[in-house]
């Protein structure tokens, strides 16, 4: 692998729930069009996560992103960058394979918890209005490079990695660029779950 500096950004497939209706026709459509695509999501997935028959058994609607975003971007605001990607990976896992309600202020709270974070700190973090301007601030750079689908790679600032792909292909793409730049290559990840927008809708694989 070349030497990688990888710099977590944040991405709103979802910001409100009236999105959810303009996306899919309405909330609940919205669960039941995107766990239609979890199956092949979950063929990208080197160790296949996705609890496609747990999240079918639960009855909440699809999470938004927010609260999600806002408490990973209050993360590493109080801990460093490692620990906003603890807690982005505990919220993954929580919700693609524990099936759990990641919009759910107690649910992020417990995953907070367990990583070791002070709550105190971090609710003061994830409380503020500095730290929402932060997460704005990186929709707009995902705005300005005019990415449409997630999750994607920006790689050195200009080449582009989209969608879910198996990790093997990412280190050949990688060293690809590398052998283009000759230097170490600076990684800007963007979204989580593999969707596109098209025609002013999201579909996700």
């Amino acid at each position: 692998m070349p030497e990688l500096e990888i710099v977590h950004r944040s991405f709103a497939l979802v910001k409100t729930p009236t999105d959810f209706i303009a996306m899919f026709g309405s909330r609940e459509q919205a669960k039941a069009e995107i766990m239609s695509h979890w199956k092949h999501a979950n063929q990208n997935d080197d160790l296949h996560r996705f609890n496609i028959e747990g999240m079918k058994k639960e009855s909440f609607l699809f999470p938004t992103s927010m609260n999600g975003l806002t408490a990973v971007k209050a993360a590493e605001i109080i801990e460093g960058s490692n620990a906003g990607w603890d807690l982005f990976d505990a919220l993954q896992k929580a919700f693609f394979v524990e099936n759990k309600n990641i919009e759910s202020p107690d649910i992020i709270k417990q995953e907070v918890v367990k990583l070791g974070l002070d709550l105190n700190t971090w609710e003061e973090a994830f409380q503020a209005t500095s730290t929402k301007t932060q997460v704005e601030e990186d929709f707009n750079l995902a705005n300005n490079y005019s990415i449409k689908s997630i999750p994607t790679l920006i790689v050195n600032g200009k080449y582009e990695i989209s969608g879910a792909q198996p990790l093997a292909k990412i280190k050949d793409y990688l060293k690809i660029i590398q052998e283009k730049e000759n230097t170490k290559v600076v990684l800007q990840d963007i979204g989580g779950e593999s969707c596109n927008l098209e025609d002013g809708k999201w579909n996700c694989d």
